[in-house]
This record gives structure tokens, C-alpha cells and sequence, in this order.
């Protein structure tokens, strides 16, 4: 196993926070220059400030674009190269933005100009060819005509005295925010020679995906013509609904629908340069609600058809088309790694073939025959490459410096006999003085999902190196249900939650168990998410497929505790299909998969974080879980965030999550204790 040289300093919650993190990249049309925004943080304040940059293909130092902003955001470069389009909130010319609202820049410099003000904001845009002309997301009121009807309705209801949210939806609220009450999500074109703004749905029915509205939902024609978006043609608005794909002329505002079949669900269109054919994602729900994302492509006959129906492999947006429309690049997984990919057409050429290996490809660009990557590994945060005749080639050092400084540990997968007798993938991270001759304690960490998976990639909220840092080796299982091995491994679980995962777990644990450097009594778990919900099941299995003391501590992050309570989830008809049946349907079957019904056996220590803003996993599961450990006189403790939602972004309770964590770990494992715990 390779060493690691190590430096003077432990790479802590604080050497995290300090990292600069950079955004996804927009190249400039000669392929020359990329722009992407740079967020930094400051403990002290407590704050993020986010800035432009500028970073050269050709080799250079990186330069710094903007000053004034805050939180300057997605920027694209114009298909002219002579000025660049952002999102920000900023005071200008005496009047501050009370919503989001783009903002123009010359690449050389100057001061940022407002390019319109928008009463209620700009969600996401696209530049149209020409380059005088945007394309933006903005949530309006669909029964209201003309701005200065928005902007009235805005003001009184900002000004309303009641603060109740009254809806008769079904989709009211995602993640950590409500749906704007009575407001929908509409196309409009901001033409930058006269300041006017159109409306392109007002008067019409359609609206885009209410739940995360992006850049990726709608593409431009190249003759600026035509704007396709995918949409809900459902009346009633659900999670689970599946999406066609509309199209509006932009000179008359005419819609119409451009491909609707029953059971398959559309996304993420991208027209070819020459405009005769139109790529997407297309996932064919009505064969199974956990239906990969496939490769697809429209022709200007109407034809359509999937390309990678026999690769086993997800797509992931955005699409990108290769400049002579021979071939089209993404985004995808396998085994744990996230590759870009281009695929040679026709598609009986083969398969695709890899033009970027990860780690972790976040996101990239191309432009003039140029292709930059984001990305990222365990070893490192997202850093931009531009792709050269011998391989990535660095385009920016800004956290280098600040990496060199610390100590990293070492990376590794190993494959373990899971359940079914199917090989599982489990990734270690090893502490940066790790010496095989000593022995170690363990933290199980368990991803959410469950459809995604750990991989060789950086994660800032649960960072890997931080753990390992703290003197324990990691793993991490991608147990049965992750993406990234197939699509009857991702479907597997279905109806049966907990039971194949348990077993993987189990099986990694055995397999740390035999290694001759783990400290047998010093063994911990931990899990967010799906796979706090995974903690909190093994805790109620002691006995039951857990061995007894096997583990000394859990920590249960916003986890899934009771299956009839997560109704009040804003996935709340996902679930059900996840689990074979509704609560009232099947009241046995969802219990059987439900930590809940388990508790009685649950005997180990249990650290549950929680936060208010949390509606994906309602806090009230981990006010639920640790209400019972603590009836029970299981040891446990709370931390509660009332301004955090699923994660915890804010740098002072991030250093207060980690903190806590580590401490509860420290505790179980050497009998000590710190941070008040």
C-alpha cells in the first residue's frame, strides 16, 4: 500500500472551510479563456464571498473578474466573446436588488452593469446566438399580463400581514424552501438593446419543472428561432410525473408539443450545431420508477430514438454536442468514478469512449475544439484541466498552496462478497500516518441515496480526509441500490429497504474485522440521509443480523427513522413506490422496513443531527429517533440546527458539526471526551 509523505498539519474542519471552491466553467467561442465563479469563506464573519474569474486554456496565472459582488454566480460567456452574463444581487445606481438579476462584463475588465431589473428575479439563462438577446427562468404569477403587473403583485405580497402558506397543490415545497405560492416558472427573453422583457408562456399553461428550474431544462435553436424546454403535461404537478418536451416559437409565442410518449420521462434537450437533431435524456418510467437515464436523440422528422438502451450506464446533463455533430459528450458513472464520455454516431459505432477518467468529472465545457473539466478526487477539491494531446493539463493552482500545507491520507477500493453473493465495492481512507503494524480504530460512513454512491470524489460536507484525519481509517460502502453498477443493482432493493444493505455493510465490516491493523473494539458507523436511516436500522438490529457491541457509536445525520411520519416529506409519493406500498396500503410491509418498528432492540449510542429547514427528511424523524433513544435510556445526543436544512452549509455550524462528530467518535473509541460531548 503506496505511503504518504507527510507534511506538518492535520487537515481539519478549519483547513476545509478555508479551500477556495470553484465553479462550473464557461469557455470563451475561441476556446481560449474559461470563466467560472469562486466562492470563499470566512469563518470569522461567518460568510461566503463569490467572484469571477478568469482562467487561460493557454497557460497564465488566473485573474480575478469581479470585486464588487457577493455572490456573483453561473456565468456564461456570450457566443460573441465580447462580454460575459452572471447572476448577482447588487446595489446600483441607488437601487438594490431585492431579487436575483443578471449582470453584463466585459472579459478585460470594468465595472459590471445591470442588464435589466426583473420584479421577481432571474432563477437561470442561456445567451442566444446572436449574442443580444438572453433566455432566463423567472417565477411569475401565470394569471397576471406585463411586468408591471408582477412587479404589484410582488410588492403586496411581500407586504402581506398574514404569514400562512395556503395551497391546494400536491407539490408545495422542495428541499428546504416552499414553492413560490401561486407563482409558476416561465421562459423570458430579455432583448440587451432595448431592456425589453417578454414573457414567452404569459397566457399559456406551460411552465417549467417547478421543483429545480435550471439551465439545463430548455436550449436555444441555433437560428434563435426556437426555444425546446421540457415541461409537466400532467394538470396535477408530481415528483414522480414523467416530462415531454414543448416548443416556442420566440417571434410569436406560439407552444406546442414537440415529443410526449406515455411512460417515458424527457430532459436536459440540446440541439446539434447544424439544428437537425435535438439530444436528450430520456428515462422510460413506466417500465420501473428507478429506469435509467439514457441517451436519446430527436431528428427533424419527428424520429426519435434511444442510443444507449444496452449500455448499462446513467447519462447525467448537461449534453453537449462535438462541433462537427459526430458525436455527443456527457457525463456518467461507473463503479463508483464519474467519467466524461463521448459517444461516436451513429450509435452502432459502439460504445462511448472515455475522454476524461475520474476521479470525479463535476462538469466541463467545450468550445472551438477545446474541452475543460471540473473535477475532483478524495485527494484533492474541484480543480479546472483543460484536456491536452498528452491528458488534463492544470489550468489554476488557488488551492494548492493551501492542500500543501496539510496532511492527506491514502486511497484505495476493495471489493467484498455481499449479499446475493454479488462483489460490492468499498472504498478506505486511510489516516496520513497510517503504519500497518499498529492498529486502528474504524467509521463506517454510509452514503444517502440510497440511488447514489460514494466514490474517488470530494465531499465538503462529509469530507473523507477530515475523518481520516482524526486518526481512523474510513469506509465506505456502495451497497445494493447505488448508481454507478448497473441498473438491476440500483433497482435491487426495491420493496425490501435495509435488507441487502445491511448485509453489504456487515460484509465490509467483516472484511475490516480481518484486517490485522483494526482495533476490533474501536468500530463505529455513520450515515446521512438514507444512510442515517441505515444507522438507525442497524441500531434496532442488534441481535438481529448486527453482532452485539460490534459497533461502539452511530451518528445519525438527518436520518429516515419512521416510514408513516415521512409522509410529511416533500417526496411523499416517491416513497411509496421505493417501498411497495403506501402506509395505509400495506401497514406490515412498510413497517418491516422501518427502523421504528425495530427500536425495542436498539442498544448503541447514538449521536442524531437534525435541521429545521430539512424537507426532504423532516426534522421531527430525528426529534423522533432521539426522543425514543432517550426514553429507552439508550446513551444519546441532539444537535439541532434551526437554520440548516438537509446539509449544513453555514461555516460556523459546519466547524460545530464536525466538531461534534468527531468528539462523539473520540468517546466511543478511547473514552474520552471534548467539545462538551
Amino acid at each position: 500500500m503506496p505511503r504518504t509523505v507527510t507534511p506538518a498539519a492535520p487537515f481539519d474542519v478549519n483547513a476545509l472551510w478555508a479551500l477556495a471552491r470553484i465553479g462550473e466553467p464557461s469557455l470563451s467561442p475561441d476556446g481560449a479563456q474559461a470563466v467560472a465563479a469562486v466562492t470563499r469563506y470566512d469563518m470569522e464573519a461567518n460568510k461566503a464571498q463569490s467572484s469571477l474569474w478568469l482562467f487561460s486554456t493557454l497557460g497564465g496565472e488566473p485573474r480575478r473578474l469581479t470585486e464588487a459582488g457577493e455572490k456573483d454566480s453561473a456565468p456564461q460567456w456570450s457566443p460573441t466573446g465580447e462580454r460575459i452574463a452572471f447572476m448577482a444581487k447588487r446595489e446600483q445606481g441607488g437601487s438594490k436588488d431585492e431579487e436575483p438579476q443578471l449582470y453584463l462584463i466585459a472579459p478585460d475588465g470594468g465595472e459590471a452593469q445591470r442588464a435589466a431589473t426583473v420584479a421577481t428575479g432571474v432563477e437561470a439563462f442561456r445567451w442566444f446566438p446572436d449574442g443580444q438577446r438572453i433566455a432566463f427562468i423567472s417565477w411569475v404569477w401565470p394569471g397576471l399580463r406585463g411586468a408591471k403587473a408582477q412587479a404589484e403583485a410582488l410588492a403586496a405580497f411581500k407586504a402581506r400581514k398574514t404569514s400562512a402558506y395556503v395551497t391546494d397543490e400536491l407539490m408545495y415545497r422542495h428541499w428546504d424552501h416552499h414553492i413560490p405560492m401561486g407563482r409558476v416558472p416561465h421562459l423570458h427573453v430579455l432583448d440587451l438593446r432595448t431592456g425589453r422583457v417578454r414573457d414567452l408562456m404569459e397566457g399559456s399553461e406551460h411552465s417549467l419543472d417547478w421543483k429545480e428550474p435550471g439551465a439545463h431544462s430548455f436550449d436555444i435553436s441555433p437560428d434563435g428561432r426556437r426555444i425546446v424546454f421540457a415541461f409537466d403535461p400532467a394538470e396535477e404537478k408530481r415528483s414522480e410525473n414523467c416530462f415531454a418536451l414543448g416548443e416556442i416559437d420566440v417571434k410569436t409565442g406560439a407552444l406546442r408539443t414537440l415529443l410526449q410518449v406515455a411512460g417515458w420521462d424527457f430532459d436536459a434537450p440540446r440541439h446539434s450545431h447544424a439544428g437537425r437533431h435535438l439530444a436528450f435524456i430520456a428515462s422510460e418510467r413506466g417500465r420501473s420508477h428507478t429506469a435509467p437515464a439514457q441517451l436519446a436523440v430527436l431528428d427533424d422528422r419527428g424520429q426519435w430514438a434511444v442510443l444507449s438502451s444496452e449500455w448499462d450506464r446513467e447519462v447525467t446533463a448537461p449534453l453537449r454536442w462535438r462541433e462537427d455533430d459526430l458525436a455527443l459528450r456527457f457525463m456518467a458513472e461507473e463503479h463508483g468514478r464519474q467519467h466524461l464520455w463521448e459517444w461516436a454516431l451513429p450509435a452502432s459505432a459502439g460504445e462511448p469512449a472515455v475522454l476524461f477518467e475520474g476521479g470525479h468529472a463535476a462538469s466541463f465545457d467545450a468550445q472551438a475544439g477545446v474541452v475543460v473539466v471540473l473535477h475532483d478526487s478524495v485527494q484533492f477539491p474541484p480543480r479546472l484541466s483543460v484536456l491536452g494531446e498528452q491528458g488534463p493539463e492544470r489550468m489554476e493552482a488557488l488551492n494548492d498552496a493551501a492542500l500543501a500545507a496539510h496532511r492527506f491520507g491514502a486511497h484505495e477500493e476493495v471489493w467484498v462478497d455481499g449479499a446475493e453473493g454479488d462483489p460490492v465495492q468499498m472504498w478506505l481512507v486511510y489516516p496520513p500516518d497510517f503504519d500497518k503494524k499498529k492498529k486502528w480504530p474504524a467509521l463506517q460512513v454510509i452514503h444517502g441515496g440510497p440511488h447514489t454512491a460514494f466514490g474517488d470524489s470530494w465531499h465538503w460536507r462529509w469530507n473523507h480526509q477530515v475523518f481520516a484525519n482524526a486518526g481512523q481509517v474510513v469506509a465506505c460502502v456502495n451497497y445494493h441500490g447505488s448508481s454507478s453498477f448497473g441498473n438491476a443493482f440500483k433497482s435491487s432493493i426495491n420493496a425490501r429497504w435495509g435488507q441487502l444493505e445491511l448485509q453489504d455493510v456487515e460484509a465490509g465490516t467483516d472484511w475490516l474485522l480481518r484486517q490485522r491493523w483494526i482495533d476490533k473494539k474501536r468500530i463505529c458507523a455513520s450515515g446521512g440521509s438514507y444512510g442515517g436511516y441505515m444507522v438507525a436500522w442497524m441500531n434496532g438490529h442488534t441481535g438481529r443480523g448486527v453482532a452485539p457491541g460490534r459497533y461502539q457509536a452511530y451518528i445519525c445525520h438527518a436520518g429516515c427513522f419512521d416510514w408513516q411520519g415521512m409522509f410529511a416529506t416533500d417526496g411523499y409519493t416517491w416513497f411509496p413506490q421505493e417501498l411497495g406500498a403506501a402506509y395505509w396500503e400495506d401497514p406490515a410491509k412498510v413497517d418491516a422496513q422501518s427502523p421504528h418498528a425495530v427500536v425495542q432492540h436498539a442498544v448503541t449510542p447514538t449521536l442524531v443531527i437534525h435541521g429545521q429547514l430539512d424537507y426532504r427528511v423532516p426534522d421531527a424523524q430525528g426529534l423522533a429517533y432521539y426522543n425514543t433513544l432517550k426514553a429507552r435510556g439508550v446513551p444519546a445526543r441532539l444537535v439541532w440546527f434551526p437554520d440548516e436544512n438537509h446539509w449544513v452549509l453555514k461555516p460556523r455550524n459546519s466547524q460545530l458539526w464536525y466538531g461534534e462528530f468527531l468528539a462523539w467518535v473520540e468517546r466511543y473509541t478511547t473514552g474520552k471526551a471534548r467539545m462538551g460531548a
